[in-house]
């Protein structure tokens, strides 16, 4: 079965086995009910979560070609395989109190997938995987860094990020024009703000509202 990479999918094929084990490696607590793959395409990364977490994974497709690809050469996923979009899930489907989410996520996605992370983080404990470098940056920078942001305000409201290394274009296939970097974000002990969430996003949000308030975290 091939599996051809697709442009609308933001698919690109990580190609150096040893990388993929490190980002398997990174999200390895053994306290997690439910370990979700998203975007797992040839299984370059699910090889090495099936051997000490495969009872707990499940890998979530929306590519029938990768799905078909995995039933063939991953037998042992029979049963663990979901052909859907992780974007539309509801997470409360997975019956689980502490989910892991790890992935070498698609570039054009990326930042819905960490938004979604932030909405369930009731039940997503740990977020660990590839972005585009930038986004990666943008995550797990600190304030007064020029990449500090949206993306980095929202997300260290509620979880501890931390950038683990940097991937060059070459080991993927086909390559992408810009680097990718691994995270890991882990949830922190800040249940709720002490002001209005919704208002809070708007806040963060250039041009969003003129008035500044200021949250702190409970």
């Amino acid at each position: 079965m091939i599996v051809r990479p697709k442009k609308s999918l933001g698919q690109h094929f990580l190609t150096q086995p040893a990388i993929a084990e490190r980002i398997a490696n990174s999200c390895n607590d053994e306290s997690f009910d439910r370990i979700i793959e998203v975007g797992p395409g040839k299984g370059m990364l699910t090889q090495f979560l099936i051997p000490n977490h495969l009872e707990k994974l499940t890998v979530i497709e929306i590519d029938d070609e990768s799905i078909i690809y995995l039933q063939q050469n991953f037998p042992q996923l029979k049963n663990h395989i979901i052909n859907d979009d992780f974007l539309q899930m509801d997470l409360t489907f997975f019956n689980a109190e502490k989910i892991a989410i790890i992935g070498n996520y698609p570039y054009n996605i990326s930042s819905q997938i960490i938004f979604k992370v932030i909405e369930n983080r009731h039940l997503v404990s740990c977020c660990a995987g590839m972005f585009q470098r930038e986004v990666a940056l943008r995550i797990c920078a600190s304030p007064g860094n020029k990449e500090y942001g949206i993306l980095s305000v929202l997300t260290q409201a509620f979880y501890n990020c931390e950038y683990l290394f940097t991937v060059d274009e070459h080991v993927f296939h086909p390559p992408p024009k810009v680097k990718s970097g691994v995270i890991i974000i882990t949830r922190n002990k800040v249940n709720q703000l002490d002001c209005d969430e919704f208002k809070f996003k708007l806040v963060v949000k250039p041009h969003s509202i003129n008035e500044e308030k200021h949250c702190t975290m409970l």
